[in-house]
């Protein structure tokens, strides 16, 4: 099985602050770093690091950002085969980082946002029934992917993550594994509340993985529910974390593991994650993983 992450890019503008600045004030950041990160990259860097043969499609900008997030990737063994770069700016975000780890944070689409009919018909055509596509909400064109790649008989993940403007008229029936956060399963299910038991009578044939921060997982799979607890370790960076647990998740999962062991490898390295600063620089390798031994 291939797996092709077609997802964003971004160069991520770090700032740590005491606590997230509002409306109308100005406050001095402790620190400010450049790292790589957006979804796809994360993504695609976690399943890289879990053990999986990845490549990642989508768009960078032919500048310094550019060249920075394809390093990044093939630093991380990454396959950049189906990586374009395009006469534009390259996405990025600026992040807020509290002292509680928490983060806050604004995405500049750029070259995330220019993907068209002929790049995901080249990039879809170099795959099979059956190979294994994850997406993101991070970049345009996403209603054309899902239908071509259904059409082509392969696996469809998808975070579908941030939640945007239309993100509810995209044909998410045709994916095979959600990953969702509380936000977003409340928006999916039009409720004020994130319910996976709502959310599985809504997407009935799909795997779906329900994340809860610092309250752990839970997985919906033909009718049963599977449960995870959160590790316990001090969270200095939530940034990327989800991302680090999808990838870690699906990995395991075309490994063949069971639902309940792909759950706690997640688990293990997203706790890894929290506990070092950044994004994609925070996904753990996955001899780190196997080796961590949660209160010791």
């Amino acid at each position: 099985m291939k797996i092709c992450s077609f997802g964003s890019l971004n160069l991520d503008h770090v700032y740590r602050v005491k606590a997230f600045v509002r409306p109308g004030e100005t406050i001095s950041a402790r620190s400010q770093q450049d790292v790589c990160g957006g979804k796809g990259l994360n993504q695609s860097i976690a399943m890289a690091r879990a053990g999986a043969k990845v490549y990642q499609a989508g768009n960078i900008g032919q500048d310094e950002a550019g060249k920075m997030l394809k390093s990044a990737l093939e630093n991380a063994n990454v396959h950049t085969d189906y990586l374009r770069a395009l006469p534009m700016q390259s996405g990025h975000t600026i992040i807020q980082v509290s002292d509680e780890g928490e983060n806050a944070i604004i995405c500049f689409g750029g070259s995330n946002q220019a993907v068209d009919d002929e790049q995901v018909e080249t990039v879809l055509s170099a795959f099979q029934p059956g190979d294994l596509l994850v997406l993101q909400n991070e970049i345009n064109h996403l209603d054309v992917i899902l239908r071509i790649a259904r059409e082509k008989g392969m696996k469809i993940a998808m975070n579908p993550s941030p939640i945007t403007e239309g993100l509810e008229k995209l044909p998410l029936e045709n994916c095979d594994i959600l990953f969702v956060n509380e936000l977003e399963a409340a928006y999916l299910c039009g409720s004020e509340k994130g319910d996976l038991q709502a959310l599985a009578g809504r997407f009935p044939h799909a795997m779906l993985v329900f994340t809860q921060g610092s309250r752990g997982a839970q997985v919906w799979h033909e009718g049963k529910v599977y449960t995870q607890n959160a590790y316990k370790v001090r969270a200095v960076d939530t940034t990327g974390a989800g991302d680090t647990f999808t990838g870690y998740f699906l990995t395991a999962l075309c490994e063949g593991k069971d639902i309940q062991d792909c759950m706690k490898l997640a688990a293990k390295a997203s706790a890894i994650s929290v506990s070092r600063p950044g994004a994609s620089v925070s996904i753990p390798l996955r001899d780190e993983v196997d080796a961590f031994r949660p209160g010791e």
